[in-house]
């Protein structure tokens, strides 16, 4: 988490300082270039940014580079101002264009993450099912998916809570998202709750217990990882109800 976090700072940083520096760069041939040719390569700049970083960085390079485009390379210089009519059209061109693909290259870089991680998720759902069908006894099925949740989810602790359900703390639901006393949580940007999360476990439409998740400060595991936990959540309830169905059957 905290590498991700220092990349993102980074990124911001980035989208500050280099749209600023490359225009710097570009400052010397301001003569001989066409104000087009400067916009291009400062569109450049912000696609490295957004490739590096978050699509809000992508966005603050992006308007960076419209500000900087126009501050030294629009008459008057040194100016936030623009008098040619073709010299505004290229400044919004470069603002628009710069956040569009911006965004692109940060959805590109996120889907690459994903695909990564991918066969992550699926080797511990594939091992839980195994598990599932294998195990003598569920509750090693839910001590498993315990510490798979723990990792998976960037939790401080996590336990299993047989019985009754007790209280009213925040639930992971079956969808992924999170829903607290005050409505559905925006878990990308305000993180998981800090109290303890539920994850409520059921097999056979019956009720058997609840994953009790504590999440490490400033938690925000992805909406797919959440729906990998409810996945093995209901791996865990089918071994309750395995289990149940084979006792009765005896």
């Amino acid at each position: 988490m905290n590498r991700y976090l220092t990349r993102d700072n980074a990124a911001i940083l980035a989208a500050l300082v280099a749209p600023l520096a490359a225009a710097a760069i570009l400052l010397p041939f301001r003569a001989n270039w066409p104000n087009t040719n400067v916009a291009l390569l400062l569109v450049v700049v912000v696609v490295a940014v957004a490739a590096i970083g978050n699509r809000f960085a992508g966005a603050l390079a992006a308007v960076s580079a419209a500000a900087w485009f126009d501050f030294f390379f629009t008459r008057p210089y040194e100016q936030f101002s623009i008098r040619s009519s073709a010299d505004a059209t290229t400044a919004v061109l470069l603002l628009v264009v710069g956040v569009a693909v911006s965004q692109l290259a940060a959805r590109a870089r996120r889907l690459r993450v994903i695909t990564i991680t991918d066969a992550g998720y699926l080797a511990q759902i594939h091992e839980t099912a195994a598990m599932t069908t294998s195990a003598t006894v569920p509750d090693d099925v839910a001590r498993h998916v315990v510490q798979q949740l723990i990792p998976l989810l960037d939790l401080q602790e996590c336990r299993f809570q047989y019985g009754t359900l007790l209280g009213h703390p925040p639930r992971l639901e079956p969808d992924g998202t999170v829903m607290t006393s005050y409505g559905h949580r925006d878990v990308e940007l305000a993180g998981l709750p800090e109290e303890e999360i539920e994850l409520r476990v059921y097999g056979n439409g019956r009720y058997y217990g609840r994953f009790m998740m504590k999440p490490k400060p400033g938690a925000k595991p992805s909406l797919q990882a959440r729906l990998v936990a409810v996945t093995l959540a209901d791996q865990a309830g089918r071994a309750f109800s395995d289990s149940e169905r084979a006792s009765s059957g005896r």
